[in-house]
């Protein structure tokens, strides 16, 4: 694989880690500005909605520059929200800085995907993708916990200082390492950019993204109660299981990626198909310890092996805008996390026990392969499968100069 992909994976672990370390700083962060855990956890949301915004709009008005450019550009505003971050002398600053930050991730990813796809040859394609959500993988097991960690005993403003550090670090090997003539937008204006995300199959594997993910994070947002109340581990090994999560799905993104590489569709039904089973077994995998760290460390794995194929699956329904429907379908899966967590807390609400998120993030999967299904029947109506290389589709979507050269 070309050592450019190591560019885009060092600035995912830089956007991983500053996304969810916020969340074992929030103690810390609360204590210091003066304000209670749940006023802090607005930074968590505010940083979604950073994401869920910027993801399109950036991708969008940044159309025409060359892919190199934007991505560079994308880091030094990731460095600059971590940094204003570091300094915010108050809550209301430190708001408007995690907003800020989250700004350029999912066009970072959106844009970043484009590149990585462009580099290597289309059988490979799936495999690119996953190697730079490496980066964003790696940093559940490595970055978070070190980072936590730091702000633990540091301070949390020393935190975002160093993740200001690794996106400094990812812009000099952009610079290094993309390539100039691999990475030139194409779009013809944001008119036509936004009118490539009208058709049907796009917002059906845009929708399949929501309820994929949804499907994952409805249970993953209340793993720790799960783990705690229902599995009996101490409070303390917590971090160490999640740990166990981030390794399950570096597993789950690297195998997703070889898979698809020969059979997109096929690992995407596969995939959401063992997700819905492990969600589904859960109150049974929560009985004992050495079984929930198991059902930890597969959750992980499946619902990861379904993100290079949806991340491919949307950019070939808009091929005549890859950059914004990648982006988009990072937006998709910010609106998974929040949804996703927002009905698993209904379950527990409800009383239905600690473990009931899990049984509803089986039904949201369930859902997620109805829509999947959908999509795969309007391409079959509207003879859009494409032509077949090793057993998968191939993308639609290599720039436009490529095939002008090869006329």
């Amino acid at each position: 694989m070309p050592l450019a992909l190591l560019a885009l994976a060092v600035g995912a672990f830089g956007i991983g880690t500053t996304e969810f370390v916020m969340m074992g700083l929030l103690p810390e962060v609360a204590d210091d500005l003066g304000i209670s855990i749940p006023s802090a956890g607005h930074l968590v949301s505010a940083y979604a909605l950073g994401v869920v915004i910027g993801a399109p709009l950036l991708a969008a008005v940044t159309a025409r520059f060359s892919r190199r450019q934007v991505l560079i550009g994308l880091m030094a505003l990731f460095v600059a929200g971590n940094a204003l971050s570091a300094l915010a002398p108050g809550s209301e600053w430190l708001l408007a800085a995690r907003f800020l930050s989250g700004l350029p991730h999912g066009a970072f990813f959106g844009v970043g995907a484009v590149v990585a796809t462009g580099l290597v040859p289309a059988e490979r394609k799936a495999q690119s993708v996953s190697l730079m959500f490496l980066g964003l993988t790696v940093a559940n097991v490595i970055g978070v916990p070190l980072a936590t960690l730091m702000g633990q005993h540091l301070g949390w403003r020393a935190t975002f200082l160093a993740v200001s550090g690794i996106g400094v670090a990812a812009i000099a090997a952009l610079l290094l390492l993309i390539p100039h003539d691999h990475t030139h937008g194409e779009s013809s204006g944001l008119r036509s950019e936004l009118a490539a995300l009208g058709s049907l199959p796009v917002w059906l594997a845009l929708g399949t993204t929501v309820a994929g993910f949804a499907a994952l994070f409805a249970a993953y947002s209340y793993i720790t109660p799960m783990l705690t109340d229902s599995a009996g581990f101490a409070d303390s090994t917590v971090t160490l299981l999640l740990a166990l999560f981030g390794v399950g799905a570096t597993i789950g993104n690297l195998l997703g990626g070889r898979l698809a590489d020969r059979a997109m569709r096929r690992t995407l039904f596969g995939g959401l198909l063992a997700l819905a089973a492990v969600l589904a077994a859960f109150p049974l995998l929560m009985r004992s310890e050495w079984s929930a760290a198991l059902g930890v460390t597969l959750l992980g794995a499946v619902a990861f092996t379904t993100s290079s194929p949806l991340q491919l699956m949307v950019m070939e329904k808009a091929h005549a805008a890859p950059s914004l429907a990648s982006s988009a379908n990072q937006a998709a899966f910010n609106l998974a996390n929040a949804g996703g967590a927002w009905i698993g807390g209904l379950a527990l609400a409800a009383g239905l026990g600690t473990t009931s998120p899990a049984v509803v993030g089986a039904v949201l999967a369930v859902a997620g392969l109805g829509v999947a299904a959908a999509a795969y029947a309007v391409d079959r109506r509207r003879g859009a499968a494409g032509p077949v290389l090793g057993g998968r589709l191939v993308a639609s979507y290599a720039p436009k100069r490529r095939e002008r050269a090869e006329r």
